[in-house]
């Protein structure tokens, strides 16, 4: 092979005295193996996260930009009677009247905002790659507006007293029963007693409910390696069924004809007072649990920023906190 004045040579190892040649243009020696033997995944690989507020509550959207939101309700009860149940007599003139108590309760609603900021010398140069900077950035404001969802539903804003699903101090906590073990963790438990410990829970919401079929809890929520232990062991030697599919088909809420869902949730880890590991049953429907997204997220102004040659974007958004609207069909049990 002829070697022209003005090439450079590299040798490739393993070549056994094979010789390539590249430009003597190209800066870098090793251009040539970069741009060539390379195999490129044009994939753009975003950060591991979870965002699970979609299944565990329901969001009622719209109501423009306000401070607060609210929602009535009503108490009856009857005066003038000291018949409550309304019975008379032919000539009774002492007959109970009824009476309706109405209040009011407001929640607060939070805005939130992130600033995309878009430098034109970087957009510029991603161009030439094929790919966006405004694109990504905005992947990542929504990733972060999906975050603080997901706080503000299940923890609230601690900083100014705003509480969620998992630390409502106006909810019913019960603390597990220990097993024959002498443990109240589900790890020490049979499934037996776990499946009691699921009853005890649903039988709670349904008895503070007045008995009230769509006051019985239709959801919870245990800590992820709880939920692992679950799926991962058997009822039996047998290995027919694990014991969460035990629990599903046995529960109280099932002979009900309610659909229990358990479900994971890595916020009720350490929610439990001192610290300890939290189940949460609740009723997953818009007319007991709910927030408000008042404003869904917006690009809301843009305008270009000369001194620093970048294009600067407000989102922005409004989301209220969690609404407990019927504290009789929520409870806590800690320790499981």
């Amino acid at each position: 092979m002829t070697i022209n004045p003005g090439q450079r040579v590299y040798t490739v190892p393993g070549m056994q005295g094979r010789v390539m040649t590249n430009d003597a243009a190209i800066a870098s020696g090793m251009a040539f193996l970069n741009a060539e033997l390379e195999k490129r995944d044009p994939r753009l690989l975003e950060p591991l996260q979870s965002v699970t507020w979609p299944r565990d509550i329901v969001a009622r959207t719209g109501g423009g930009w306000v401070e607060f939101t609210s929602q009535y309700f009503t108490d009856y009860a009857t005066t003038g009677g000291v018949n409550n149940s309304g019975i008379i007599g032919g000539e009774t003139n002492d007959i109970p009247i009824m009476q309706a108590n109405i209040n009011k309760e407001v929640w607060k609603v939070f805005t939130f905002s992130n600033i995309l900021k878009v430098p034109f010398v970087d957009q510029q140069k991603l161009q030439g790659i094929g790919r966006s900077l405004d694109d990504i950035l905005d992947k990542g404001i929504r990733l972060n507006y999906n975050k603080s969802i997901d706080n503000i539903v299940y923890v609230g804003v601690p900083s100014i007293g705003v509480t969620g699903l998992t630390n409502d101090p106006n909810v019913t906590t019960s603390a597990a029963p220990n097993g024959a073990s002498g443990s109240s963790q589900w790890v020490n438990k049979t499934p037996d007693e776990i499946l009691a410990d699921v009853n005890s829970i649903i039988e709670a919401t349904w008895q503070a409910s007045e008995y009230d079929l769509t006051g019985m809890a239709n959801h919870i929520l245990v800590p992820p390696v709880q939920y692992s232990y679950l799926v991962g062991r058997t009822v039996s030697s047998a290995g027919n069924i694990s014991i969460l599919q035990f629990l599903l088909e046995n529960n109280l809420g099932r002979n009900q004809g309610i659909e229990l869902a358990i479900m994971p949730s890595r916020w009720c880890t350490g929610a439990g007072t001192g610290g300890k590991d939290r189940m949460i049953a609740y009723v997953n429907s818009e007319d007991r649990v709910n927030f408000d997204l008042t404003v869904p997220l917006s690009r809301v102004m843009t305008q270009p920023q000369v001194t620093e040659m970048a294009y600067l974007t407000a989102y922005a958004a409004q989301i209220g906190q969690v609404k407990i609207l019927y504290y009789q069909s929520i409870q806590y049990m800690d320790g499981i």
